[in-house]
């Protein structure tokens, strides 16, 4: 029976939850404070700078338009798709690229003319790679630079600005 008593006695004593008041005034002064600053900055009661110019004329400021011009000065030259095999012996891969070079738009007829050198370049230079240089993390960057700096040797120095490659897979 002592044991009985003993049980009786203690009583569970109710754990008290903090009180979300604090946490939910906090929330509502932090939405108020984001709409005031909105509110004050987009209305031109804190100048930032030019950024309402920026927004009132669309977005697009003098150095975007003098971007937009160059843009429309450009043209794009595919390359002929390639399929390449890598390895020897029974360890044979297939690489498959596509590329596409950035010319300025007055050059285009002329490196479109000089496409099939463009392909014979970068087919010499995957077929001497092995899958060790491709398998490497940095290896696209790497290979990109290099098939860019043999294609402008074949066109000329200032005819192709870039070279896209628009798919680099390796079975």
């Amino acid at each position: 029976m002592a044991e009985t008593e003993n049980t009786a006695e203690v009583t569970e004593t109710p754990v008290d939850k903090p009180p979300r008041r604090p946490l939910i005034l906090g929330l509502v002064l932090a939405l108020l404070g984001a709409a005031g600053g909105f509110y004050a900055i987009f209305s031109d009661l804190m100048p930032l700078g030019g950024l309402q110019d920026a927004i009132r004329s669309n977005g697009t400021t003098a150095a975007e338009k003098s971007m937009i011009a160059n843009l429309a000065d450009l043209a794009f030259v595919p390359v002929d798709p390639l399929v390449i095999s890598i390895g020897q012996g029974g360890q044979t891969h297939h690489l498959r690229f596509r590329a596409e070079l950035e010319v300025k738009l007055a050059h285009k007829a002329e490196v479109e003319k000089l496409t099939p050198r463009v392909v014979d370049v970068l087919n010499n230079y995957l077929r001497a790679l092995r899958v060790e240089d491709l398998e490497d993390s940095s290896a696209l960057m790497r290979l990109r630079a290099q098939m860019l700096r043999r294609v402008q040797i074949v066109t000329g120095e200032d005819r192709v600005n870039d070279l896209l490659v628009m798919e680099f897979v390796l079975n």
